[in-house]
């Protein structure tokens, strides 16, 4: 009992990071019908950011606390511009085009993004400065820190928050016009470009957060860290149901519970043949499961194409 509930724990900690990321494809997706794949290299860009701010500033002597404050500012601000500028120069001149066309466009901006980083901060793997005290908790045999409370409590209040932006203000029921029907929307006087841009930009805002928080938790980040999140935050979304905002947070937290369960047993499962090591197998055996029996994931619905 006391390995279930720690593995609980642990992946609602995951999941959370998983929701907080899948938002961002989720909102893309129910605005234009386009996933963005190189999403995952926007979170990861935001993690390296915030350890080149924030290190900066602790080793110039500023207390931590004020630091890691800076460091998620700047790479808010930075992954926000970094998002508002995929829009603008990527995919925005081929909204029109066929489909395969800004999918394809999506893997060229990962590649691009993901080599861009390499360039910019190297090979190896960097260190995450502590921003968060190591204060250890217990409860029921499980053991939590921090850390991970400040994940899951930051991350509802952000989906929260997201949600109350969505149903209670004007941009909100502009993204809502906009992903029911973009041309009845623009004829009401919704400005379709500056809708979808900000879908864009707060999506990457939520990135940078996710980022932030993955550095924290794991304490190392690496160029390469954004194209296995992003793939299973992008099952999360398929999970949940693409296109549906509780979709995206319900799939994200039921994703993390399910690799920290298969990871927790699936020695014991395989008789040892398969170790901890391979939880990434659980992602993708979700994904290959929901697009067989239930594509529209567990909130979505089924609808016709677009005209």
């Amino acid at each position: 009992m006391d390995i279930f509930l720690q593995q609980i724990v642990n992946g609602l900690v995951q999941g959370s990071i998983y929701a907080l990321v899948a938002l961002g494809y989720t909102m893309v997706y129910g605005i234009m019908g386009l996933i963005n794949f190189a999403h995952g290299e926007v979170v990861m860009i935001g993690t390296l950011v915030t350890i080149t701010v924030a290190g900066s500033l602790i080793n110039a002597g500023m207390p931590v606390a004020l630091a890691g404050m800076a460091g998620l500012g700047a790479s808010m601000l930075i992954c926000m511009a970094l998002g508002w500028g995929l829009e603008r120069i990527a995919y925005r001149p081929l909204r029109n085009a066929p489909r395969l066309t800004p999918l394809i466009t999506a893997i060229g901006m990962s590649i691009v993004l993901q080599n861009l980083a390499m360039m910019i901060w190297g090979r190896n793997y960097l260190t995450f400065p502590p921003l968060l005290p190591k204060i250890n908790f217990e409860l029921a045999g499980a053991h939590f820190t921090a850390i991970q409370v400040f994940i899951v409590v930051v991350s509802g209040a952000t989906m929260a928050g997201l949600l109350a932006l969505i149903y209670r203000t004007k941009l909100g029921m502009a993204m809502r016009a906009t992903a029911q029907n973009p041309a009845v929307a623009s004829l009401m006087g919704v400005n379709i470009n500056r809708v979808i841009a900000a879908a864009f930009v707060i999506g990457s805002a939520l990135g940078a957060l996710a980022g932030v928080m993955v550095g924290t938790y794991y304490e190392i980040a690496h160029y390469q860290m954004g194209f296995m999140l992003g793939l299973k935050a992008f099952t999360a979304a398929v999970l949940g149901g693409i296109g549906n905002l509780a979709g995206a947070m319900l799939g994200g937290v039921l994703l993390g519970i399910i690799e920290a369960l298969g990871a927790g047993y699936i020695g014991d499962l395989t008789g040892g043949f398969l170790g901890s090591h391979y939880q990434d197998i659980f992602a993708f055996v979700v994904l290959i499961v929901v697009l067989m029996f239930k594509p529209s994931g567990l909130f979505g619905e089924k609808t016709g194409d677009r005209a």
